[in-house]
């Protein structure tokens, strides 16, 4: 199993690209939210990677983290939602997108993506809502985008401009961090991994970024017993 590579993109597709490590060149299969947060052609970057075998086709598919690529894996789990739907899904929300959507049941919010169904959108959310927690909970620095190597056997870079690490279109890994320090603070604090994660979702969505005590107040608040 190819788990991540490293080289440099020799070009950029509607789709995918065409990465070059070591002199071989592996066609790999993004997110349309992925492909644009690539450097140009030339960069080089670090991906990590899902291999999909069937008997007559074999498909390299990246990402740019380890909570999109689980998000793939487990999109490619859920029955009528292929390769193709997955990245679609991916790309219409990003990773953090889809764990907030999920946690919360939004299957509109999936339904968004192009090629899938009410009917499809809404047995990923059922199929996966008890996966949301796990994902979330890896939202942390150490998950975020792969770096090269400083001794950098892949590829020679030494006449090569060094590339800017790209921005990245999902939450900032501090942010990343916080959600799965509240996550871990509140399942502690006895709530069930689904209420944390749906209420951390909620607060997520409606304040975006906020550090780790704020957003456990904020989701205390709405744990609290109403009335």
């Amino acid at each position: 199993m190819i788990g991540k590579l490293a080289g440099r993109i020799d070009y950029k597709a509607d789709d995918h690209i065409l990465l070059d490590v070591k002199g071989v060149g592996y066609i790999v299969y993004c997110s349309d939210r992925t492909l644009a947060a690539l450097p140009a052609a030339g960069q080089a970057v670090v991906l990590y990677t899902d291999l999909l075998v069937r008997e007559d086709l074999m498909q390299l598919f990246g990402f740019m983290s380890l909570v999109e690529k689980e998000w793939h894996r487990l999109l490619m789990s859920v029955q009528g939602i292929g390769a193709k739907a997955s990245l679609a899904i991916l790309g219409a929300l990003g990773p953090d997108g889809v764990s907030r959507a999920i946690a919360l049941g939004d299957w509109n919010a999936v339904k968004a993506a192009k090629g899938v169904g009410p009917k499809t959108a809404q047995r990923v959310v059922l199929d996966l809502k008890d996966k949301a927690p796990s994902v979330m909970a890896m939202s942390s620095p150490q998950q975020a985008a792969p770096q090269m190597p400083v001794d950098d056997d892949v590829i020679d870079t030494s006449d090569a401009p060094v590339p800017t690490p790209p921005a990245q279109p999902a939450a900032t890994p501090a942010t990343g961090a916080s959600q799965a320090d509240a996550l871990s603070a509140l399942t502690n604090l006895g709530y069930s991994p689904s209420e944390a994660a749906s209420a951390i979702a909620t607060v997520l969505g409606d304040a975006g970024a906020e550090d780790t005590a704020a957003l456990i107040r904020s989701s205390l608040k709405l744990l609290a017993p109403k009335g």
